[in-house]
């Protein structure tokens, strides 16, 4: 069999050809069959990009110089050695350097098919993993903005009055309500960090508007599935349910005053336990990531201590509250699913006073314990979410400080009070529908307040939300007022019978 045969039978390694060509040309007397079949073989190698154009010529010349026998020559020519080695040399370079070319073109395959799951959503995890230990991965940059209008009906000679809506007002028009920015992450694996800014139209109802501080709170986990951990800073105090429900994910506009009375801006600063099992926190988690307007994960049992005073303001007693609240979300036939939770806390409370003018006399109210009046409720909830239809309801009963009828002197009185509402979400493509009515009653005491007034409230809304996509939320909500204190001023008179209609746009980032 002819070399070139060979070559063409069994395809031996590249390696292997130019080694067996460079043997044949430097053996002595070939026949001429075996000339042409070398020749013939250098061109193919050279067609295939095996050896070079250089190499060619150095081959061809090899091949067609005289040679001897063994006799007169026992030893190849020294330019057919040199032209070996050099070539033998040349092969085993450039196989090296295929070897680690099939290592990269490997290696990207790998890389385009993970990209490839990771784009068609097959694969949960790859992305992650990708881009595990870079900092700028663990943290994370969001926020909402509601910009509101609302028109009053036929204003009665008492002014309507909501404490935490400037908008709701004779002289205002258009109000950024909130503009939240949030910067959170994993700093490490055991350690959450989260804070948020506020522009708000105004604190407390009144003023122009501010930058304030919502949160800003570490967690501290202690376990690797985080289901034990603790948050210290200042943060939501877990007490009722719309109250830890962000008003990014709230229907209507507003918190019911019978619950956000307890704990108007809804945080305090303080050091509070959450523990939940895994699963749990996965329920909590998908509650608003699916459009159920969860609360958030506030745990299954949630118990701390915190200042008492309120939202950006210093403690008054160097007397903490404590709170404990319990929550579970169960999963009923049909994939609805029901949370029912209970709460409970208790502490001394400083009210703030300020001068009264009653007829001809100014009146500044005492009270008679200067660490604090008593200051405790206890509330039940159940919510079951919209799938499709859905229903809040809340309740509370307690004591909190309160103004005297005659302006004088603020003591611990009874509250109570909560609300009702019922939904119904509509799923189109990526939009949602959301449809709402809510009755609302409290009868108690605004404690943070000037004075702690009391504070009567009977309305009913209606009202509907439109998302035609997840960053972009329209709003509009009737409300009719049967009875609400204005408690922004002295004598603290109550309306009755008024209608007001709001409207907000709301966009996510």
């Amino acid at each position: 069999m002819s070399l070139f045969r060979f070559c063409s039978a069994s395809k031996p390694s590249r390696s292997s050809l130019l080694l067996s060509t460079a043997l044949l040309a430097a053996s002595p007397s070939p026949s001429s069959a075996d000339d042409a079949a070398l020749l013939k073989l250098f061109e193919i190698l050279r067609d295939r990009g095996s050896i070079s154009s250089t190499e060619y010529r150095e081959l061809i010349a090899v091949a067609k110089s005289p040679r001897t026998t063994p006799a007169a020559s026992p030893s190849p020519a020294p330019t057919a050695s040199t032209g070996t080695a050099r070539l033998e040399k040349r092969i085993a370079d450039d196989e090296k350097k295929i070897s680690e070319l099939d290592r990269k073109i490997a290696d990207s395959r790998k890389k385009l098919f993970d990209l490839d799951e990771i784009v068609d959503g097959t694969s949960s995890d790859l992305l992650e993993k990708a881009l595990e230990g870079k900092w700028y991965e663990n943290i994370n940059w969001r926020g909402y903005t509601q910009f509101r209008l609302t028109s009053l009906f036929d204003e009665p000679d008492t002014p309507v009055h909501l404490q935490n809506d400037r908008s709701v007002n004779e002289n205002e028009s258009f109000l950024i309500r909130r503009g939240r920015m949030i910067l959170s992450g994993d700093a490490t694996d055991h350690l959450f960090v989260y804070g948020q800014l506020d522009f708000v139209g105004g604190q407390g109802g009144n003023g122009d508007n501010t930058l304030a501080m919502r949160d800003l709170y570490a967690d501290i986990a202690i376990d690797a599935d985080k289901e034990f951990r603790f948050r210290a800073g200042q943060s939501k105090v877990p007490f009722g349910w719309v109250n830890l429900q962000s008003s990014q994910n709230r229907i209507a506009m507003e918190r019911p005053e019978a619950l956000n009375t307890a704990l108007e801006g809804e945080r305090d600063l303080g050091l509070f336990f959450y523990w939940a099992p895994k699963d749990v926190r996965s329920t909590f988690k998908s509650l608003i990531k699916d459009g159920l307007k969860g609360s958030g994960d506030y745990g299954v049992l949630g118990l701390g201590a915190y200042s008492g005073q309120g939202l950006n303001r210093s403690d008054a007693n160097s007397d903490a509250h404590v709170v404990a609240r319990a929550s579970y979300p169960f999963k009923l036939p049909g994939e609805q699913i029901l949370e029912l939770g209970a709460a409970a806390y208790t502490g001394k409370f400083v009210p703030t006073t300020g001068s009264i003018r009653v007829g001809d006399e100014s009146i500044t109210p005492t009270f008679a314990d200067s660490k604090g009046l008593t200051d405790e409720r206890v509330g039940v909830t159940a919510i079951l979410y919209p799938k499709p239809f859905g229903i809040e309801a809340e309740w509370n009963w307690g004591r909190s400080p309160q103004l005297a009828r005659d302006f004088r002197t603020i003591g611990s009185e009874s509250l109570e009070g909560g609300y009702v509402q019922a939904n119904y979400r509509i799923q189109h493509g990526k939009a949602n529908w959301y449809p709402f009515v809510r009755y609302q009653r409290y009868d108690g005491a605004r404690k943070f307040g000037r004075n702690a007034p009391w504070d009567k409230v009977s309305e009913f809304d209606a009202g509907v939300e439109w998302s035609p996509w997840p960053e972009i939320e329209l709003s509009v909500m009737y409300t009719h007022t049967f009875e609400r204190t204005n408690t922004s001023v002295a004598p603290y008179n109550t309306v009755e019978d008024a209608d007001r209609i709001s409207f907000q746009l709301q966009w996510n980032y």
